[in-house]
């Protein structure tokens, strides 16, 4: 069991001990980290989750959409009117689809958990009840929320790194869950807050609705292995695309060589240059994998020069967790408020915050993407599972990180299925990731040319003067850590027993084993 929490890891191996599934751990592990992360996650935010194995009864991996969706007061021209060309990121609660978390736990509880609802809440609730330490993370980001209205658990604390807490709101609620199902959430507290503090975003219909859809993975083959990914309006198809282009144009097979970074930066850029005019909730995932599509992209490649890509389109906060069970189901399951605290909008008196997901919404007249009512926005989130020829799970693998997660997964592709390091090699290993002057980490390629390479400070001393000579803007990041990800990976080999690595740059992230 692997995610950014000791916490959180130790109940969904408890979960494990106790005779559940990795469903049962999964979840438990999400509505752990809901409680103790705050700053990434919540009742608040999205979810999409892949599983595969003995559970699923299937060939394919079974892949959950869980993102909400804007209210029925959605309106796109009201914005324009204020003045806005693009969706609010911070203090509107326009920007907060309804959050599909919770529907998210239910449908991947309902369908393939083991265990009774109550037991696989319950560690998450004595957490809420009992309190636990304040991580050094959530310690230094509380302050953000100095002024937010509605969530005195929270707003206005200063709280010391490894002082108690507790969360009297999210216990409520949790334990609503357990006895009433999602009518308990959305139907119940929470859900009349909420179209209280959205005075007309909501209505109870937009509550209603079941915000938790299974639908058709998206599968390529890379590296002698299949990579799999949730679809849009999911960026997943990304990791995939960009990996496939690695693979096709040449990736060095040492991580350390000069041309490997440019080669998965390149690749990425290729892969990702044209999102926001392709990523919307009705995309054919399908068709942006096809391998005609993908090497028109690849033809742009140079080993020697970075390609103009800006000319080919003319004419945290989020956590991942992943977990394997005895039997060897794995899940790989991502959970967002976007970006830090979510909008800084509070349902009041739950102690839940809502996400700002809407912000991958258009408010560009006629853009597939455009905010309205019942709509889901592109969406950063992009959990991945790996599995061999035969069909077997080989690895489920992911990380928050924005628009930078296809870049950090397909460097982890890359290193686990090109390079075959193992788990603790490939999630400890330097990264790089694109950034954009004065970005907020979810508009990236809204200026696909205007980027720079931040690379980490322990990264092969080829990697710097390999991307400046063919053409990147380099930039080391030092010793600060912020904007890599925190990255999970649980591989299965044939020969022996499953291995997992969590993410350093996480501080109390943490691999806890299972049963065996």
């Amino acid at each position: 069991m692997c995610s950014v929490d000791r916490l959180a890891s130790d109940a969904g191996a408890a979960l494990l001990g106790a005779g559940g599934n990795a469903v049962d751990a999964a979840v438990a592990a999400s509505a752990a980290l809901a409680v103790t992360t705050p700053h990434m996650c919540g009742m608040g935010g999205d979810l999409f989750a892949l599983v595969h194995g003995p559970a699923t009864g299937s060939g394919e991996p079974l892949a959950l959409d869980a993102s909400g969706r804007a209210g029925s007061g959605a309106d796109p021209a009201r914005l324009r009117t204020e003045g806005h060309t693009r969706m609010p990121f911070r203090g509107d609660v326009r920007s907060a689809p309804v959050p599909g978390c919770v529907d998210g736990w239910l449908a991947l509880h309902g369908r393939l958990g083991r265990l009774p609802l109550a037991d696989v809440l319950a560690p998450a609730v004595a957490l809420a009840e009992a309190g636990f330490p304040a991580s050094p993370l959530l310690s230094f980001m509380l302050p953000a929320l100095d002024g937010v209205r509605g969530c005195d658990e929270l707003a206005g604390r200063r709280v010391s790194s490894g002082e108690q807490m507790r969360r009297p709101g999210p216990e409520r609620l949790l334990r609503a869950v357990v006895a009433e199902g999602r009518d308990g959430f959305y139907g119940g507290e929470f859900g009349q807050r909420l179209m209280e503090v959205g005075a007309g975003e909501y209505d109870e219909a937009d509550l209603g609705r079941p915000l938790a859809d299974w639908v058709d993975p998206l599968g390529l083959d890379v590296w002698a292995h299949r990579a799999w990914t949730v679809p849009p309006a999911s960026q997943g198809y990304l990791s995939l695309a960009a990996a496939w282009i690695a693979e096709r144009v040449g990736l060095p097979v040492d991580p350390d060589h000069e041309g490997w970074p440019h080669v998965t930066v390149e690749a990425a850029r290729l892969a990702a240059h044209d999102r926001p005019a392709l990523l919307h909730e009705g995309a054919d995932g399908k068709a942006l994998l096809a391998p005609e599509a993908l090497a028109a992209r690849a033809a742009h490649f140079s080993p020697d020069r970075t390609a103009a890509v800006a000319t080919l389109s003319e004419g945290g906060g989020t956590i991942f967790l992943c977990t394997v069970d005895a039997e060897g189901t794995g899940v790989s399951l991502i959970q967002s408020n976007a970006s830090g605290f979510g909008c800084h909008v509070a349902v009041p008196g739950t102690g839940v915050l809502l996400h700002n997901r809407g912000v991958g919404f258009s408010l560009e007249p006629g853009h597939p993407a455009e905010y309205g009512p019942g709509r889901r926005p592109p969406h950063t989130l992009s959990p991945a599972l790996v599995t061999r020829q035969d069909g077997s799970l080989r690895a489920v693998l992911g990380t928050m990180g924005g628009d930078s997660q296809p870049q950090v997964v397909l460097q982890l592709l890359a290193r686990l299925l090109a390079a075959g390091q193992d788990p603790g090699t490939v999630i400890g290993a330097p990264r790089w990731v694109l950034a954009a002057d004065g970005g907020t980490g979810f508009d990236l390629w809204e200026r696909p040319d205007g980027h720079r390479v931040r690379i980490e400070a322990h990264a092969p001393a080829t990697w710097g003067p390999g991307l400046e000579r063919r053409g990147h803007r380099v930039e080391v990041a030092g010793e600060d850590v912020a904007g890599f990800g925190h990255a999970h990976l649980i591989d299965l080999p044939t020969d022996g027993p499953c291995r997992g690595a969590a993410d350093p740059r996480a501080l109390i992230g943490a691999a806890v084993p299972g049963p065996i």
